[in-house]
């Protein structure tokens, strides 16, 4: 147990200080290594929900007070994804589902990079309906899984040409905050609901390296290597977790 925790604790910092240079809050990574050491999937959900709130929290912190924070863009998305993540939180899918699920969301925030190196931006606000129907898509099955949905929301916000690389991090990042709340809110619902002690020992770690992480990012810090050798464990743990 303890060269676990401190396998956790390492890999976790690293992880939050990598995603945080984007605004996330590193949930798919999380769950990714989580998967890896075979942990139960009613462990892995409430853990990676809790840290995301940790570091989403202070990205949203950095990438707002760097000026990078569009509110016409974010607030769309955030209306209808809340309540979808908050369902998606309560529910539960069966095993096999669940790994799915999560296998693909991995792969998907892997290909995030080839996304955000192809695409100008526009700047233009997207439909405010268009918006709303992507942000309940988000909000549920970020909700099943277990994320805060900003794997799914920066590339979306990248391909669309909505925003640049720091202001769909700065958007991300409140999105990821309150979908990751809403999905512990759902969660801790449920009759069976446990939140597992060993979050107290991972929260420090990921505190740590997301303020690190978001300090930099929201300062001009080039990420495109860290992103691409990133995305490469990302896609061997979801091609693991379709295969089991």
């Amino acid at each position: 147990m303890e060269s676990s925790l401190i396998i956790l604790a390492a890999a976790f910092f690293i992880i939050a200080a990598l995603y945080s240079v984007t605004g996330h809050g590193g949930a798919s990574a999380y769950i990714g290594v989580m998967v890896l050491l075979g942990m139960a999937p009613q462990e892995i959900k409430p853990i990676a929900l809790s840290l995301n709130v940790i570091v989403s929290l202070v990205a949203t912190l950095h990438f707002y007070g760097a000026g990078h924070f569009r509110r016409a863009l974010f607030l769309p998305f955030i209306l209808s994804s809340v309540p979808l993540a908050m369902l998606g939180g309560y529910l539960q899918l069966p095993t096999q589902w669940f790994n799915w699920l999560m296998g693909f969301a991995l792969i998907f925030s892997a290909l995030r990079i080839g996304i955000q190196s192809s695409r100008a931006t526009t700047g233009h606000i997207p439909n405010f309906t268009i918006a709303l129907g992507a942000g309940a898509v988000i909000g549920l099955i970020s909700g099943l899984i277990g994320v805060g949905g900003g794997i799914f929301l920066t590339p979306l916000l990248l391909l669309m040409g909505w925003a640049n690389a720091r202001q769909a991090a700065a958007v991300s990042a409140p999105f990821i905050l309150l979908n990751s709340i809403a999905g512990l809110i759902g969660f801790s619902a449920q009759a069976s609901a446990v939140f597992p002690e060993i979050i107290m020992w991972l929260a420090l770690p990921v505190l740590v390296g997301g303020f690190l992480g978001s300090y930099l990012g929201s300062r001009s810090l080039a990420t495109s290597s860290i992103a691409r050798v990133l995305s490469v464990v990302l896609i061997l743990a979801g091609v693991k977790l379709l295969y089991i």
